[in-house]
């Protein structure tokens, strides 16, 4: 690892993995000749895209400790310690706030921040040991600014955006580094074309999976703990 060419890695772990930004970040990591596994509640959705790329998947409830622990002993056992761990999942509740359900809003909350404690406790463990890795946290919009009748997915991404800036600053100094990305927009996908008014209204996943891909080869004498992402024609 030099502080020339970035580090490389090896071995990706991608929690919440589905058919949109995590699937567009696999693809990347295959193709520099990474393995990668993908976490998902419901694993059988990512067979597609485990038979596209040589993936292995697994299941797994973020939000629940012991599902975490196994995830990554399983991980392990089939192909070795990740040395790239992201964290894609998130818990969403909508509506207005004098009406929301609290074990909705709680469960929400679990799985946006406690689950990325989680995932990075586990992963930091790790790499700790190694004294080199990657953590990844997907962010939103939400993280940086509340809207009406979404408090439920601003409390959560507003927590993982401060477990991730805390962890960079404990991590970074010890080879791990650790980055928050804040997706200021909508990604288009299969249900959610582009408009035909607005052709780039939505982000394009491929194109956020490069910019995780350009922060993972970020010499480390210059690594950065944050960066936003938003489509160019949205107004601030």
């Amino acid at each position: 690892m030099t502080d020339q060419s970035g580090p490389r890695y090896r071995r990706a772990l991608i929690v919440g993995a589905g058919s949109g930004l995590s699937a567009a970040l696999a693809r990347r990591f295959a193709a520099q000749g990474m393995s990668v596994a993908l976490a998902a509640r419901n694993p059988d959705k990512l067979a597609p895209l485990c038979a596209d790329i040589g993936a292995k998947s697994f299941a797994c409830d973020a939000a629940d400790a012991a599902a975490v622990a196994g995830l990554f002993e399983q991980v392990e056992a089939g192909g070795g310690t990740p040395d790239v761990v992201v964290y894609n999942a998130s818990g969403r509740v909508r509506g207005p706030v004098a009406s929301l359900d609290p074990e909705a809003v709680a469960r929400a909350l679990a799985v946006s921040a406690f689950g990325g404690f989680l995932v990075g406790q586990h992963a930091a463990r790790r790499m700790l040991d190694a004294g080199n890795g990657a953590i990844l946290f997907t962010g939103a919009s939400a993280s940086v600014k509340g809207y009406a009748e979404s408090a439920a997915f601003a409390m959560g991404k507003f927590a993982l955006r401060g477990l991730a800036q805390s962890m960079a600053r404990e991590l970074a100094p010890k080879g791990i580094h650790v980055a928050h990305f804040v997706i200021d927009g909508g990604i288009r996908s299969a249900s959610r074309p582009v408009p035909a008014d607005a052709p780039d209204s939505l982000l394009d996943p491929e194109a956020i999976a490069e910019t995780y891909l350009h922060v993972l080869h970020q010499p480390r004498s210059a690594w950065t703990w944050e960066i936003e992402l938003r489509p160019w024609v949205e107004r601030f």
